[in-house]
């Protein structure tokens, strides 16, 4: 950890601590003293020095001999969990998710009769239209829209139903309220949803459910494709494995949260995305 020009601010001893606390890992569970000097290049004094301060702490557990991490020390992750919203826990998972399938992806949410892009990682542009984060469209065109539709109470729904104009910007785009309410039955029960060229001629999309500790769906993960080079049956074969797989990982982070991630439900969004 020596020979290296520091600046004046930099805690030396804060930097051993951590590396401390980073030498056990998966394969080394358990440390000797001796050990965890060896690997932290400190002297066995100052080894045991931290030792002994992180079990104070209650960061560490010890038989006299070996040490080992206690449960305590996911408070320390916890304290970043906590800081985060979903479109931070989001972005890394999409980022792998792209790479994977070489389409662009993004988190929606809903926010009145619109969905709203919260997060996203673009590969190509494939719509007339930019999308960037806070770009709105109507829910009801769009496949993270009647993702988040379908999971709301009945209740909810019907107000939906009720308020959508139903204009077409495509010939394949529902027309009625009843078509609409059918489409929904399906997303629910499929898990998924697939807009066919509805939104734009051209466009193919599919979108999979988020959901918060409590199982409340909060978001929807998409992948918009050009219908020229994916078919229906090929977007089920190739993209909705990855995609609802995506999905489960964000969800699992999710649930790492405080309870008050799941403020940023479909009717919200974060202060950065308006």
């Amino acid at each position: 950890m020596g020979g290296r020009s520091r600046e004046p601010y930099f805690v030396q001893s804060l930097e051993r601590g951590l590396a401390v606390i980073r030498a056990f890992d998966a394969t080394h569970s358990e440390l000797t003293l001796s050990e965890v000097a060896r690997v932290c290049d400190i002297t066995r004094a100052t080894a045991r020095r931290f030792l002994l301060t992180l079990t104070d702490l209650g960061y560490v557990h010890t038989d006299g001999r070996m040490f080992r991490l206690s449960p305590r020390i996911l408070e320390l992750g916890y304290s970043y969990l906590s800081s985060v919203g979903l479109p931070e826990i989001a972005q890394p998972h999409l980022e792998r998710l792209v790479h994977e399938v070489h389409e662009s992806s993004s988190v929606c949410v809903l926010d009145g009769d619109d969905i709203a892009y919260v997060a996203r990682v673009p590969t190509s542009r494939i719509m007339t239209v930019s999308i960037t984060v806070g770009t709105r469209f109507p829910a009801y065109l769009t496949s993270v829209g009647r993702v988040l539709l379908a999971h709301l109470p009945e209740q909810e729904i019907e107000l939906h139903l009720k308020r959508i104009p139903f204009e077409r910007p495509t010939s394949r785009a529902v027309s009625s309220a009843a078509m609409l309410r059918t489409e929904l039955a399906r997303v629910r029960a499929q898990g998924y949803a697939i807009v066919d060229q509805e939104l734009e001629e051209g466009l193919r999309s599919v979108a999979a459910p988020i959901r918060d500790h409590n199982g409340t769906v909060v978001a929807a993960v998409n992948i918009p494709v050009h219908a020229s080079r994916n078919s229906i049956k090929s977007i089920r074969r190739d993209l909705i494995p990855p995609l609802v797989a995506s999905a489960s990982r964000i969800e699992a982070d999710l649930r790492l949260l405080p309870s008050r991630a799941g403020g940023t439900g479909p009717r919200h969004l974060p202060p950065n995305a308006s």
